[in-house]
This record gives structure tokens, sequence and C-alpha cells, in this order.
């Protein structure tokens, strides 16, 4: 098993974030309030309470550089929090919707942030100097459902999404006076805000998390048909990969590296996912799997075999196995695994340590350095 840390916090746990330097954790305890949590001499301790929401807080992002937290919630509203002192003050987003805001998230130059929406609409939102305040630019007509997950490309201009509608789409957000077009890709050099790269129509069902790899060179995206998806050279022409397996779906995916994947969600077990050196993924193991004999069973081997020929391939015909019937029976998770958060070393962007959060009211730490057997 990876090395891991637990603490149970609530009855259960929306979403989670960290601050700059992991001493301490924000989340919602499936309320209106997010609660600040402080590591003192190995114990947390309660330091902060932040009440401006008046419905469940759906999104938490704490940004790496300026130290600023920002929250979404389905009273349709966006707060931006600046520590002054020894309190949070909070910021009011213009985000115009009509329906629950679902998700937000950063840029990596933190001068904008993406808020998904039940509204079928993304808002881009970045701050005016001149006004002080918290402005948006909506992605409209786009989504024909819920905006579920979104997910900054590492250039600060391409934006992927995932809705209940099925499917992944990646647009531009360059907003003239705030992005420059050094961003070094020509796919983002010269679209218009707003402006749809690419829709993947991979999924037959409501599509969840969605993550960009480190480089940017590769997307991935899990469905609710218990199925992940690898998508390669994003643009007109991209080549995608699927990889079908046997238990509950995904809600959130997380790469660690080029070549590796953790997915989680209602199975309450971390999954990783791997590319061989001829970038085919496939499932590899249950993260807090414990050892255990192979199965006996003739039906059990015949129907997994059956069941991968029937499920385990990609759409360009190249075979993804399913799933080892051998799934461990115990874990650190008792719930269905909501987040997932990468633990990045300071002035490192490789990730060996990561945090998941669920509705069993749990955040746990997960130390990749301490499986030997798990190359990154």
């Amino acid at each position: 098993m990876a090395s891991i840390a637990a603490h149970k916090f609530a009855q259960c746990i929306t979403c989670h974030a960290w601050s700059p330097d992991q001493t301490m954790v924000a989340f919602c305890p499936n309320n209106n309030e997010v609660h600040i949590y402080r590591l003192v001499e190995d114990k947390w301790e309660k330091v902060h309470v932040l009440q401006k929401h008046d419905q469940i807080i759906s999104g938490i992002d704490w940004s790496a550089r300026s130290n600023k937290i920002v929250t979404v919630s389905h009273d349709r509203n966006s707060y931006v929090w600046n520590q002054e002192e020894a309190e949070w003050v909070p910021t009011l987003v213009i985000l115009r919707l009509n329906r629950a805001a679902l998700c937000v998230q950063w840029s990596p130059k933190e001068n904008k942030f993406a808020v998904g929406s039940g509204a079928k609409t993304v808002c881009i939102c970045y701050y005016e100097q001149e006004n002080n305040w918290w402005v948006s630019k909506l992605i409209r007509k786009r989504h024909n459902s819920s905006v579920t997950s979104v997910a900054w490309h590492p250039n600060n201009i391409l934006l992927a999404t995932t809705s209940t509608d099925g499917k992944c789409r990646v647009f531009s957000t360059f907003i003239k006076g705030v992005d420059s077009r050094d961003s070094g890709t020509s796919l983002a050099s010269d679209m218009k805000f707003g402006e749809q790269i690419v829709q993947l129509d991979l999924c037959f069902s409501w599509a969840f998390g969605v993550k960009w790899s480190p480089s940017g060179n590769t997307l991935a995206y899990v469905g609710h048909n218990s199925m992940i998806y690898f998508v390669d050279d994003v643009g007109p022409s991209p080549s995608a990969q699927d990889v079908a397996f046997r238990d509950l779906p995904l809600r959130d995916v997380l790469f660690v590296s080029e070549r590796m994947v953790i997915g989680v969600g209602f199975d309450c077990h971390p999954m990783v996912f791997t590319a061989d050196e001829r970038g085919i993924w496939c499932f590899s193991r249950f993260l807090d799997e414990r050892k255990r004999a192979p199965s006996s069973s003739k039906y059990g081997s015949q129907f997994s075999e059956a069941f991968g020929k029937l499920y385990g391939q990609s759409k360009q015909g190249v075979r993804n196995d399913a799933i080892d019937p051998t799934k461990p029976g115990g874990g650190v998770h008792e719930n269905c695994i909501t987040c997932i958060v990468p633990l990045r070393k300071a002035g490192d962007g490789t990730v060996t340590r990561f945090s998941t959060s669920g509705l069993d009211g749990k955040v746990v730490i997960w130390d990749l350095e301490s499986r030997a057997d798990l190359s990154l």
C-alpha cells in the first residue's frame, strides 16, 4: 500500500484545497461554510470558518502564488477570499448565473479562474484593477447540459470542460488586456475568446472529471459509464483511446506524470492507469490494494476474459485489458471519493503526493514515493 495519512474532519466533505505551504487545508463539510484547519504539533486545529454563501459550496481552489481562495456555490455566487492579517475577507465575483455554480479552478498564472455551472455556461473570471472587483466573460451556447468539471492547459489559454451532455470540449479563453499571445502554442495564439477548439464525443453518458498532463499533450476525462478516455494531439485531428473497467464510475482524475493517471470515484479505491512505451493506456492496479491469491474460479476467469474482449477496446482497435478481478476488500475511504488534489513540492512540478476527500468525511494524503513498484 502507498504511504497514507488520513484524518476524519466531518460527516461528509464536498471539496477541499490546500494552502501554498500545505500546512492548512480548506474544505466544505457539505454545507455553506468553508472550514480551514492548520496542522499544529501533529494535530489538526480549526483556525477559520468562512461564512458568506447561502447554499452548499461546490468548489474550492487555493492559489499557490497569491494565497487567494476562490469558492463557488449552489447559490450561484463566487467569492475570492484575501487574507488580511488574521481574517479572510471576501470579494464578490460577478458571475451572472441563473443556475448553481458547480466547479472552479485557478489558471496556471492565477490571473483568471474558470467556473462551471448548471446553466450550461462557463464563466472566465478576471480582476478589474480600476473597479477593484472580479468580473467574468461567459462561454455560452456550447454546452447542452451542466458543466461538471474544468481544467486549464499549462499555457493558461486553453480550457477543457466536461458536461452531463456526455461531451468533453476545449475552448480558447484569451482575454485582451489580461493574456499575452506568447502562449507558446500555435493552437491558442490566434483564437478568440470562447472559440471551441474541439468537441470530443467519446462518452455515451455523463462526463465528469477532466485533467491535462503536465506537458499539456494529453487530455484525460471520465464518464459515468465506467470508462476513462485519453486524447492526444488535441485539435482538429485528435487521437483517442478508451479504457473500460468493471467497477463503479470515476468522478475525478489526476496526472501524476505523463504516463500515469490516478482515478477516484464511486468505488472508494483510487485506481492507477499507466501508458506503456507505445502510448497505450491500461488499468494498472488499485492504489490501496491488498495482496490476494488469484481467484481459482473458472467461471470468474472466463467472465473476466469475455468482459475484457467485449469492452476493453480502444476506438482505434487497440486492446486495453479490463480490471483484474482481485479487487481490494476494505480501503481507506469508506464512501465515494469526490475530489483529488495534487501536493506539489515547492519549485517542482512533479506530483509524488496527493490528497483525496469524499462522502465519508475524510481527507487522505497519499505518498507515491514509498511505492517502489510505481514508476513515475
